[in-house]
């Protein structure tokens, strides 16, 4: 079971992250909210400071989605 204590401050951390970097949760919102149909394919790239981008994905699967609708439905 999650501590009540631990969860508030994740929930701050994550409205600081949400203040910090507010395109990127349009993004994810918009996306999330449209859908993100099984078979699509969801990159990422990271560069750090100095080194060359770094790039992985991975192909969206049944359970992926029923994972992203069960959370969908725990902020109702």
């Amino acid at each position: 079971m999650i501590n009540p204590a631990q969860m508030m401050k994740a929930a701050g951390l994550f409205r600081r992250f949400q203040q910090d970097h507010p395109k990127a949760i349009a993004f994810v919102q918009h996306e999330l909210g449209t859908g993100i149909p099984e078979g699509s394919i969801i990159e990422m790239t990271v560069t750090k400071p100095g080194q060359s981008p770094v790039t992985a994905n991975f192909r969206v699967l049944r359970e992926d989605v029923e994972m992203v609708e069960e959370l969908k439905n725990l902020q109702k």
